[in-house]
């Protein structure tokens, strides 16, 4: 039998600066009505301009390793899922390790969007089953307030800051561990989510340095129906893997981005609602770093106890998917 994996410690960091509906209303044609009734989003945080990703998620990590009681220079591995990086090159996990002293620590980056936390937890759980590992952080961290086009009140509305981190080691005799992990991909749909600009394919230049390539653009309507399709498979997947049926699931953590996805993926697993985490109204939408946020405020918050069951589901741009099922 592998060797089990368990989430040793969990934490969170959000910028101070509370950016609300109102707030937004003064400067693209919106309200605060029209936002939560399509969104379920009431305010969002916003980094100072000396944030960046890697200082987000350094904060995250710190929280998970105090509670992890684990020294930053034991690490192992250091993963960061991220669509916002510090810089193209060298990997926000790089400077993570730096500021947080993890001087023995492997560390890199992966870019799955909404999903790279959950794909993140897939890669270091088979790490460390695989024994090329006895730890790892992994981290989901987010400055995407630097990525929005904060002219398009179709998008601007929707992101948010953050960033969320959870310690993973092999477990030991009566600790919880992940049951079943699920990661996918469907590159057909680039087009439905992306950052057009800012890539080898279209670099920023002084000729197009106007035309806000560097911005997120989506087609929302497309990406509803299929995030909730593919969240729904990816989530009933790993709860068969796992051996287990809805009523056997304490809380689902699915991903934050619009509470119509987040209702119809409960319906659709025949979860109540009173068992769905949802933290998207203070938040709003924070990419990689939403579900480990959501992971740490349960967590603290007393929602799981020792040996419930829990599913974490994700969607994201690529486009991406990825669930987990956990014994806590």
């Amino acid at each position: 039998m592998a060797q089990g994996v368990t989430i040793a410690g969990t934490g969170s960091y959000l910028p101070e600066k509370i950016l609300t509906n109102d707030d937004l209303s003064k400067f693209v044609e919106t309200s605060d009505e029209w936002i939560v009734s399509r969104t379920g989003i009431k305010e969002r945080r916003i980094a100072d301009e000396e944030e960046s990703t890697s200082h987000l998620g350094s904060k995250a990590a710190q929280k998970a390793l105090q509670q992890a009681g684990m020294a930053a220079e034991d690490l192992d591995l250091i993963i960061v899922a991220t669509i916002t990086p510090d810089t193209l090159t060298p990997a926000t996990a790089c400077y993570v390790q730096q500021q947080l002293g993890a001087t023995k620590a492997v560390a890199f980056d992966i870019s799955a969007a909404c999903s790279g936390f959950l794909y993140a937890m897939k890669i270091a759980k088979r790490m460390i089953e695989s024994d090329a590992f006895k730890n790892a952080l992994i981290i989901g961290a987010e400055k995407l307030s630097a990525f929005v086009n904060w002219e398009d009140r179709t998008t601007c509305i929707l992101f948010g800051d953050g960033a969320g981190a959870a310690v993973l080691r092999a477990s030991e005799q009566g600790e919880g561990r992940i049951l079943a992990t699920d990661i996918g991909t469907d590159g057909k749909q680039t087009h439905l989510l992306n950052i057009p600009g800012g890539g080898s394919a279209c670099p920023i230049t002084m000729d197009n340095a106007g035309e806000g390539l560097a911005t997120l653009a989506m087609l929302g309507k497309e990406v509803f129906k299929h995030a909730v399709t593919r969240m729904k498979n990816s989530a009933n997947l790993v709860i068969e893997r796992a051996g287990l049926q809805p009523d056997d699931i304490a809380v689902v953590i699915p991903h934050q981005a619009n509470l119509r996805i987040i209702d119809a993926i409960a319906s659709r697993l025949a979860v109540p609602n009173d068992r769905v985490f949802v933290n998207l109204h203070k938040y709003g939408n924070t990419s990689a770093a939403a579900i480990a946020i959501a992971l740490d405020e349960a967590n603290r918050e007393g929602k799981m106890k020792r040996g419930d069951k829990i599913v974490m589901v994700a969607f994201g741009a690529g486009l991406t998917w990825a669930a987990a099922a956990i014994e806590w």
